[in-house]
């Protein structure tokens, strides 16, 4: 990278930072304070499957403008309503009004995270994909993994009121940064190059985008099942105070975020292929694991294992989507379409968890999750099989971290 996408690429990192800490601080607290309500399964689902069906509707349509109109003014738009979006949960009164809110919030998110992705794709040097994009899911991994952490002691010491508090300082600061920082549309590369991007039939009938779409589903189902039910499972079946209960919904995102960089520095150096399905093999496994959970401890590895897996199939699955996407002269629309596939993944994962536990127990969600993780890992390789999904690595030591 040259100084000026160093740059780019720190304000980038520092933003989603920000913004996904304020958002892991609340997310994993809303099932307990549902359930509290007096919410069951399908309302706790439903809280979480608004925020996804309202992000996957707007995506393409966000993503496809970035490739024509610029990044920064999506990314600033919707770091702003993150911010407005933190008040509206201090006043609201009912699961009803979580689940508004929550829609709302998806479709600000679907201004944030394509966008921000491409951006970092846009300037990704060639044959360090899965570097740089290690590097930079590791702002949002280790973000998630700190918000639980932090919102459980605020929650704890304080209330839930503070953890919104908190969410919206976080969102304005990202905000801020992303304001300052960020160069002028017109300096974005994918302004400057003038093409317009590839024709949405070309890109929706890509055997290698449909891959890798239907493995960002199934991996995000079981996010959103342990976020929407682990809470609930630690809650009533073992009495975990909402602290550890941080502490579990954390462990799973912080060691895949630990783990990202030097697992993207492997994913250019070897096959990409192998890693997402060995990455998903041990995800199906670890969901699976829950279902037999005995306690804290148990809960506690469990998470870990799943972070390992989300940690060795990630970097190497988004490098081979920047690959992809530079290929098809269309970044913001193909990060778009892993990004509907996260949002409908943690859509379905969550309502049909949330029927699983209605209509049997709570511990069959996590068996739906692992069966569903599996399958998915299966179909990856069936629509890849012909695709290499390394073309254009290089053989290199790690690069240096990027500076400010």
């Amino acid at each position: 990278m040259n100084a000026t996408d160093r740059k780019i690429f720190c304000a980038l990192f520092a933003s989603i930072f920000a913004a996904v800490t304020g958002v892991g601080i609340v997310v994993p607290l809303l099932p307990v304070y549902a359930h509290s309500l007096g919410a069951d399964g399908i309302y706790i689902g439903l809280i979480f499957g608004a925020f996804s069906l309202s992000r996957t509707f707007f995506l393409p349509y966000f993503g496809r403008r970035s490739d024509k109109k610029g990044r920064k003014p999506f990314i600033v738009t919707g770091l702003f309503f993150y911010a407005v979006i933190s008040i509206a949960f201090i006043f609201s009164t009912g699961v009803e009004s979580l689940i508004g809110i929550r829609f709302v919030q998806g479709i600000a998110s679907a201004m944030i995270m394509p966008v921000v992705q491409a951006y970092v794709g846009d300037i990704t040097p060639r044959g360090k994909e899965g570097w740089i994009m290690g590097l930079f899911n590791m702002s949002m991994f280790i973000g998630l993994s700190a918000g639980p952490l932090i919102g459980g002691v605020i929650k704890d010491r304080f209330s839930l009121q503070g953890a919104f508090v908190c969410m919206g300082i976080l969102s304005m600061i990202g905000f801020g940064l992303s304001l300052v920082f960020l160069p002028p549309v017109s300096e974005e590369h994918t302004v400057k190059s003038g093409r317009p991007p590839v024709a949405w039939s070309k890109i929706l009938k890509d055997r290698t985008i449909i891959g890798l779409s239907v493995f960002r589903l199934v991996y995000t189902a079981c996010i959103g099942i342990i976020w929407g039910f682990l809470p609930v499972l630690a809650d009533t079946e073992f009495s975990i105070s909402a602290s550890s209960i941080g502490i579990l919904v954390m462990m799973g995102v912080s060691v895949s975020g630990v783990i990202q960089v030097p697992m993207g520095w492997v994913a250019d150096q070897v096959n990409r292929k192998a890693m997402v399905v060995v990455g998903g093999l041990v995800v199906a496994g670890s969901v699976y694991s829950f279902v037999h959970a005995t306690g804290f401890n148990y809960l506690f590895w469990a998470s870990v294992v799943f972070g390992i897996g989300g940690g060795v199939s990630m970097p190497a699955l988004m490098a081979a989507a920047v690959l992809r996407g530079s290929h098809i002269d269309a970044m913001g629309s193909v990060m778009s379409l892993l990004t509907a596939a996260h949002s409908l993944g943690m859509l379905v994962g969550s309502v049909l968890a949330g029927v699983l536990m209605d209509l049997f127990q709570l511990r069959q969600a996590f068996c739906f999750g692992s069966v569903a993780m599996a399958v998915g890992t299966v179909l990856f390789v069936i629509c890849t099989w012909r695709s290499d999904l390394s073309e254009g690595t290089v053989l290199s030591p790690p690069p240096q971290i990027p500076e400010g």
